[in-house]
């Protein structure tokens, strides 16, 4: 078993025992909730006749089932108005702050509580969410959870849990231009692919992390759960100390020095003992799209569809499924497919420096007359900071709609759905059959810069032609 790991330390700092089906009784120092994955929580705790144990550890927001066109209330949605009346009523009833819709905080919960300064290194965090791998970024340990978990989080702050074993992901190297954070996790899922990370941590390192801002760490940290892993991470520095200087829960004054002191001794030791390290050079990462039904079908966008002999036996099934649901043949270019929807956002790639890569590509050009192309900021900070750049009149200038913050495509638990056999270049961090709305819609996932790209050209392009 590792040792001497970030993981290992945090681990043992935030365990309360161990419990007689051999499981560890993890404590939570923050638990973030949304309307999708809390009702159902809430109800089994007031049939238990249980309240919230520590409600200032618990955080809301409203993202998934948000529109991002028309949010006035209550929404067309029936089913979404009933949702959110349910939150609003759960965080009154048990104290728990809320950040609704025009608070000025609101947005995708993976995106609102690192801007807020609510992750911090060192914290375990929960959320009835997938991603909560993103606030890995942070050094923290952050994990998605099912509701009968969230129910556990909100009556006792802790989780019972299996300790995970750690693998070292190093990546070096400088990245290559039109190449980025998204670039390089679909690299790496692609190469370990989606199941290799199961039943570990993945600490994210190497001279390629060191160099990415935080904002990207986290969309490196998000999709490590689409790579199998439980959650990932990446070890505090100065560049994650300077983005969480006074932030809104940040430390002040005395107390921040002495945070600061605490989070570094928390790094991984120079001697740290890891069950498995893999590296990666980042200098050959190329820009990488999905061509299939899973985040691990991945090729360079100047590659061609793999055949099934290119392919690993296990792997060969899935492809098949694959060819036949993309109405992709193997052998085939990617480049050229052609695309109906571009989405740029989510809480993969819906931050501020996402939107601004993004803008670059978009600035005095024009999206394809066949193309709908819109963009969703990730919070309603992101929204502020970036029309008051201006970015939303590139995008507008360009023909992208610029909408209201929101999950938006990413799921389609709202009205932003594709339609029948619809392809998407989309930013969001999964392919699966219909996850975008559309029983038969397909997607396919790439960085904002390449989102952008498709859109301007209408079809899979290679974002370094417009560089």
């Amino acid at each position: 078993m590792s040792k001497g790991t970030l993981f290992d330390k945090v681990w043992d700092f935030h365990t309360v025992g161990t419990l007689p089906s051999g499981l560890t009784q993890l404590f939570i120092g923050l638990h973030l909730i949304h309307e999708v994955t809390s009702p159902q929580a809430f109800a089994m705790l007031k049939e238990r006749g249980l309240k919230v144990l520590f409600p200032q550890r618990t955080v809301a927001t409203v993202d998934h089932i948000v529109p991002t066109e028309n949010q006035a209330r209550p929404f067309v949605d029936s089913m979404a108005e009933e949702m959110i009346q349910a939150l609003e009523k759960s965080s009154q009833e048990n104290d728990i702050t809320f950040y609704n819709i025009g608070s000025g905080n609101q947005g995708i919960v993976h995106v609102i509580a690192p801007e807020l300064g609510l992750t911090q290194p060192g914290m375990t965090i929960a959320c009835g969410d997938s991603h909560t791998s993103s606030h890995g970024a942070f050094g923290a340990i952050a994990f998605g959870i099912g509701t009968s978990q969230v129910r556990d989080v909100l009556a006792s702050q802790t989780l019972a849990l299996s300790k995970l074993k750690v693998r070292k992901i190093e990546v070096n190297g400088n990245l290559k231009p039109g190449v980025y954070a998204k670039d390089v996790i679909l690299h790496i899922i692609r190469t370990l692919g989606v199941k290799g990370g199961v039943g570990y941590a993945y600490e994210f390192a190497g001279t390629t992390l060191a160099k990415m801002n935080m904002e990207e760490r986290m969309t490196v940290c998000n999709m490590a759960i689409e790579g199998g892993a439980r959650c990932g991470y990446v070890n505090p520095d100065h560049i994650t100390y300077d983005y969480l200087k006074n932030r809104d829960f940040a430390p002040k004054d005395a107390n921040w020095e002495q945070a600061v002191t605490w989070w570094e001794s928390l790094r991984s030791d120079a001697d740290a003992e890891y069950d498995d390290v893999v590296l990666f050079n980042g200098e050959y990462i190329p820009p990488t799209i999905t061509w299939g039904i899973t985040p691990g079908q991945g090729i360079g966008v100047d590659q061609k569809v793999p055949t099934a002999e290119e392919l690993l036996e296990e792997d060969r099934f899935v492809a098949q499924e694959a060819y036949r649901y993309m109405d992709l043949y193997p052998g085939q270019p990617i480049q050229g497919t052609k695309i109906d929807v571009c989405f740029i956002g989510s809480c993969t790639n819906g931050r501020i420096s996402d939107l601004r890569e993004a803008a670059k590509i978009a600035q005095g050009r024009k999206v394809a007359e066949h193309v709908k192309a819109f963009v969703v900021p990730g919070s309603e900070r992101v929204k502020k900071e970036a029309e008051a750049e201006g970015l939303d009149k590139i995008f507008l200038a360009a023909g992208f709609e610029w909408r209201e913050p929101g999950c938006s495509m990413c799921l389609a638990m709202n009205p932003d759905k594709l339609q029948g056999r619809q392809i998407s270049a989309s930013s969001s961090n999964r392919n699966f059959k219909g996850r975008q709305g559309s029983a038969s819609g397909r997607t396919l996932l790439m960085s904002p810069a390449m989102v952008a790209t498709a859109a301007i050209k209408g079809e899979v392009s290679d974002v370094r032609e417009l560089l």
